[in-house]
């Protein structure tokens, strides 16, 4: 089983920028892609970013030109940096890790809060 664990979370103004970093671990594995969705109270879940193991990256329309996506293949982690945060940025962002191909097992993080206030 693979272990992922999500780290930088935190509270920001608007305006302001944050890095999340997502690490998968545990015994060979080979991933497919790795991506980030977020959740607030009363909503459900969303996709923000993700990308292939080959570098292809995809963003939701609401964090285009404000979010970017990149890896650290060696490392299998995957980060998210945020810029320009919002208020309705505010949410609970999870790691989401696919194996193998697109139809593989998938692996799920515990969450980081990210909230966004002044």
């Amino acid at each position: 089983q693979v272990q992922v664990v999500e780290s930088g979370g935190g509270s920001v103004q608007p305006g302001g920028s944050l890095r999340l970093s997502c690490a998968a671990s545990g015994r060979s594995f080979s991933i497919y892609a790795m991506g980030w969705y977020r959740q607030a109270p009363g909503k459900e879940r969303d996709m923000v970013a993700h990308i292939t193991s080959g570098g292809r990256t995809t963003y939701a329309d609401s964090v285009k030109g404000r979010f970017t996506i990149f890896r650290d293949k060696a490392k299998n982690t995957v980060y998210l940096q945020m810029n320009s945060l919002q208020p309705e940025d505010t949410a609970v962002y999870s790691c989401n890790l696919r194996l193998g191909t697109p139809w593989g097992p998938e692996y799920w993080g515990q969450g980081t809060q990210v909230t966004v206030s002044s």
